[in-house]
């Protein structure tokens, strides 16, 4: 039985509101969490039981539709203790995470291990032939699902299952609170004016607001995030500072103190592997692909390594620039990571007559806010209106409720939150609240975009970089795949697609960003209006391959260091050691660090999500750039034809459909690896 709402656990209660009901994030407090995700699991186990004791023979309604059905309470709480534990982390919620995470593990394994409820998915699936499409995708996805979670184990192996999954429930935790306290309470905190040298003002103003928000005016503190980071190494001309924020923010995780985080690594991967081994496959790394595009670790090593070489020759060229531009300056330097992205904008100033800091006060966050909504209008008829009354996790978020602008149908509710903060993980996420659905009647989705941009002085407009405005773009591109969903089973919906296939919608739509229509109606100075000059935006585009080698290479060692790491099996790894070593074995140029190290690696160890997968935004960016090569083939990115085809093919199918027929069902054919190469100025690998 469903426990009964009550005034004093909202989390409990029926959301309410606009949009078929709403969090309700104004009235949740810390301790509501416990109690509330408690009953919610006793409530989903209730209803689990009630599925595997029907009398009645399985049928798909009354066992997996009825799974659809379950768990609704505990994925409202679900929802918002997710929020709680990315955006709103304190030591109190922290404490919660530590005794609920195991338990939550729990609740899964008691489902996924019920002999009963196994043996009917299994029934339905056997008969799947006689079902609807959409229905036979989830019976597949229902049951491999199960036997993927150990329900064909016997009971010794299903007992130490459940163990390693607690204990890697409470070992993700743990990691992502020691990431956090470090980018948290690290910073880089300058107290002489004259170490400011080569930062432009609207830096200088965030950094200072940083250093009062610490508590010490009068200085200028660097945040160890990367969106406070990466602009002051491309910027600082004092390099024994850039080399302090670098290895300050390189160094998360890696302390040697109480944060540190090479332990829970080791364990994690020591986990993993036998876990694997319990359910029969060779590593870890085969199990996370077993169903992905890519469908085997070797398909994705193969991609990987073709793109490594011409990436490493690329990038070994822009050293040769940069050390040119240091020789002719009389820097007395040898490049340095700490140097590259400083004296890689030289080389771009020098070649381009770009320099992104005069690009910066042209990228208003608000406007470029408005671009999404703008684009989204032109590809997909979608209107955006605010929504100021509906309740927030923190005065920072925003709300729109979304329509279709020709008939007025309501879409969803989306959430903006675009500042950074502390107790707030760092980095970039889309997160659906609530799932698009149409079991029980028409549930609309609700979905969140977050960033973790440097909050601007007090008065003044949030300016961002290139790569800001391309994180927010690529986030948008999340949320209209959630909000564009249109299935039945909540399952199957939105961005509950394959690792690989889902960085597809996100890395395309980054691509309108650059568009002339995009740049000439909102990338508008901050002071006079004035629209970023034609020259300019020219020279954004000639630009385009530039630094494609030190992205691609930080991006590909942070790729091949997680696959390789997770194909050791049973070979204990040390994470430090572990990354020198294939970082050796790849050639990796000293120039560049990887874009994500081990100890900080939160893609990968703060769950299972991306594990052995990092690889997927490289997959993904060869869809990407065949796809747009569609747009551009039918005469431009906004042809309507192809965005109609992109909505109905893609957006809106979920996973009702493999994602390669999918893709094949958009482009007509699968996906050429050549376009990626011309889009990142590479030679083609033989593949």
């Amino acid at each position: 039985m469903l426990p009964p709402p009550t005034s004093a656990n909202p989390l409990l209660a029926d959301w309410t509101g606009p949009a078929g009901g709403v969090p309700p994030f104004d009235r949740v407090r810390v301790g509501d969490f416990e109690p509330a995700l408690d009953a919610a699991m006793a409530a989903h186990l209730a209803e689990v039981d009630a599925i595997a004791r029907d009398p009645d023979a399985p049928t798909f309604d009354n066992t997996l539709a009825a799974l659809e059905r379950a768990g609704r309470v505990l994925d409202r709480v679900a929802a918002v203790y997710g929020v709680w534990g990315s955006s709103l982390s304190t030591p109190a919620f922290q404490a919660v995470e530590a005794r609920m995470d195991p338990r939550l593990a729990a609740h899964d394994d008691r489902i996924t291990q019920n002999e009963a409820l196994f043996a009917r998915v299994e029934a339905v699936y056997a008969a799947r032939e006689a079902l609807a499409p959409e229905q036979a995708r989830l019976a597949w996805k229902t049951a491999t699902g199960f036997v993927r979670a150990g329900a064909r184990l016997d009971a010794g192996a299903k007992a130490r299952l459940a163990t390693i999954n607690q204990t890697l429930a409470g070992l993700y935790t743990a990691f992502s609170q020691h990431v956090l306290a470090d980018e948290t309470d690290g910073a880089l905190v300058i107290e002489d004016e004259a170490d400011l040298a080569g930062l432009p003002p609207v830096l200088v103003a965030a950094y200072a607001a940083e250093g009062a928000r610490r508590g010490r005016p009068g200085t200028w503190a660097v945040a160890n995030t990367r969106s406070a980071v990466d602009p002051f190494l491309a910027a600082s001309s004092v390099r024994g500072l850039r080399e302090r924020a670098w290895r300050l923010f390189t160094g998360r995780g890696d302390t040697g103190g109480p944060t540190d985080t090479n332990a829970l690594v080791a364990r994690i991967l020591a986990l993993r592997a036998e876990r694997a081994a319990l359910l029969g496959y060779e590593t870890h790394a085969h199990w996370r692909l077993e169903h992905s595009m890519a469908k085997t670790p070797e398909r994705a090593l193969a991609l990987m390594e073709a793109v490594w070489t011409p990436a490493v020759q690329r990038a070994r060229e822009e050293v040769a620039d940069m050390q040119a531009v240091a020789d002719r300056e009389h820097a007395g330097v040898t490049i340095e990571p700490w140097d590259y992205l400083y004296y890689a904008e030289a080389v771009r100033a020098e070649r381009y007559a770009l320099d992104p800091e005069a690009i910066r006060p042209y990228l208003q966050l608000e406007t470029l806010r408005e671009a999404l909504f703008w684009v989204a209008g032109e590809l997909f008829g979608l209107a955006f209106a605010p929504e100021p009354d509906v309740p927030v996790f923190h005065p920072d978020v925003r709300v729109w409720s979304v329509a279709d602008r020709e008939t007025g149908r309501a879409v969803g509710l989306w959430l903006f939150d675009p500042y950074a903060r502390p107790g707030k993980r760092s980095g970039a996420w889309m997160a659906a609240l609530r799932g698009q659905e149409r079991l029980g009647g028409a549930v609309l989705p609700i979905v969140s975009n977050t960033l973790n941009v440097t909050p601007p002085g007090a008065g003044q407009p949030a300016l961002v970089s290139w790569d800001d405005a391309e994180t927010l773009f690529h986030e948008f591109g999340h949320a209209l795949h959630g909000l564009l969903s249109d299935v039945t089973y909540p399952a199957l919906a939105g961005t509950a697609v394959a690792r690989d296939y889902v960085e597809f919608p996100s890395q395309l739509f980054e691509r309108w960003l650059a568009t002339p229509e995009v740049l000439g109606r909102f990338a508008l100075h901050v002071e006079t209006g004035a629209p970023l000059p034609q020259a300019t935006v020219d020279r954004i585009r000639e630009a385009s391959a530039f630094n494609q080698g030190f992205g691609t290479v930080e991006f590909l060692a942070s790729a091949l260091v997680d696959l390789r790491a997770h194909l050791a099996g049973a070979v204990p790894v040390e994470p430090d050691a572990f990354e020198r070593a294939t970082l050796a074995a790849l050639g990796m140029p000293r120039e560049i660090a990887m874009r994500h190290r081990l100890p900080h690696f939160l893609h990968l160890f703060s769950g299972d999500g991306y594990s052995a997968g990092y690889y997927s935004y490289l997959w993904a960016d060869v869809l990407t750039a065949d796809a747009f090569e569609a747009f551009e083939e039918a005469g431009g990115p906004y042809d309507p034809v192809v965005a109609e085809r992109l909505r109905r093919t893609v957006l809106s199918a979920g996973n009702t459909v493999d994602p390669a027929e999918s893709y094949r069902a958009f482009r007509g054919r699968d996906p050429h690896v050549a376009a990626l190469m011309r889009a990142r100025g590479f030679l083609a690998p033989a593949v």
